[in-house]
């Protein structure tokens, strides 16, 4: 008997989930009440609160909400929080340092979010700092049995110019996605890549980057829309 992937299983199951929701409703005559709500919460790793990389991550959760009444959604800025990645490799804090990273544990754990976009400034063609203490943190929920296992992750990356590195940035960070087992999606159609490249240096800043605010919206929806099948 041929193995069956990961992906196989993964399709068959989000198949079966389909067809079993629409025999129940037709057999109904109305529609299953949901008042399940799944959330999605984007995260930006930009040391810079409320610019480019959050605008954008704004952009893709009312995508995300567009996609069923059940989405709920959240932004999480890391702006000005003390993230340490050294706590990753277990050296301790000095005395009188503060990190916030364990007040971000109960949200990303959650069951009910079932989707995390990362998004990250680029610097030097890869992520900020920010983020990448912040992923390193992770290691909390790798030794934790795989805490943040069939989550959906997408990743959102914006550059100073319109190749700068955003989609290396986007594959760096899917790494770190990858080994925590989530269910990693990029943008989707009708560009098809690894996720959401957007370029701050437009001409009135990166909500005029058309190109770029598709990709944005695009990778909302396709998280959204995944993490929705996965959960039926």
């Amino acid at each position: 008997m041929n193995a069956i992937t990961r992906r196989d299983f993964v399709r068959n199951s989000i198949a079966t989930g389909v067809t079993a929701a629409g025999i129940a409703s037709a057999s109904s005559g109305t529609e299953t009440p949901r008042d399940d709500a799944v959330e999605i919460v984007a995260i930006s790793c930009s040391p810079r609160q409320g610019q480019a990389t959050a605008t954008s991550l704004k952009v893709c959760l009312e995508a995300a909400a567009l996609v069923s009444p059940r989405i709920k959604t959240e932004l999480i800025e890391l702006a000005g929080r003390k993230i340490n990645g050294d706590l990753a490799a277990g050296i301790p804090l000095e005395p009188g340092q503060k990190d916030d990273f364990p007040a971000l544990i109960p949200k990303l754990t959650d069951p009910k979010v079932r989707g995390i976009i990362i998004g990250t400034p680029v610097y030097f063609g890869n992520m900020s700092s920010l983020c990448k203490a912040f992923l390193d943190r992770w290691m909390a929920f790798y030794r934790d049995n795989l805490a943040l296992a069939d989550k959906v992750g997408g990743v959102l990356a914006v550059g100073g110019t319109r190749n700068g590195g955003q989609e290396a940035t986007v594959q760096s960070v899917q790494v770190s996605l990858f080994c925590q087992e989530m269910i990693v999606v990029g943008n989707g159609r009708p560009h098809s890549r690894f996720g959401a490249t957007l370029w701050s240096g437009a001409e009135g800043g990166v909500t005029k980057d058309e190109f770029g605010m598709t990709t944005a919206r695009n990778l909302g929806r396709r998280v959204a829309e995944t993490a929705l099948r996965i959960q039926s």
